[in-house]
């Protein structure tokens, strides 16, 4: 039996959209199975209940951001994966993007120890 308290702080102002759904799907799964994450990945995608991660918007500031904070790998939705095109190179050298479509793709890249809910 666990018991989960979310805390999002700044909830109450306006965003792109629920574009961190699978950032706080993998912390809490990272807190209940007690599994580090790599500290050095970004991740942004909307997550529905059976774990499907949907597009977002806001694609080139978020790769940017992760650029700046010194990320090195950033999971995003596979089917943003055509929006990259619009991406400048001098954004995306040196970030390793990774597509992902389900959250246990997120499972797998970002925990240390490679868990799958499959």
């Amino acid at each position: 039996n666990h018991e989960i308290h979310i805390h999002v702080p700044e909830g109450a102002i306006p965003k792109d959209g629920p574009s961190a759904g699978i950032t706080m799907a993998l912390a809490m799964v990272s807190a209940i199975m007690k599994k580090a994450v790599y500290r050095n990945i970004a991740m942004t995608g909307e997550i529905t209940l059976r774990g499907h991660v949907l597009p977002i918007g806001g694609l080139n500031e978020k790769l940017l951001d992760a650029r700046r904070a010194g990320i090195k790998t950033v999971l995003i939705p596979a089917k943003n994966e055509k929006d990259l095109t619009e991406v400048p190179q001098k954004i995306k050298k040196g970030l390793d993007i990774k597509l992902i479509n389900h959250m246990d793709d997120v499972l797998r890249l970002a925990m240390r120890d490679g868990f799958s809910i499959s």
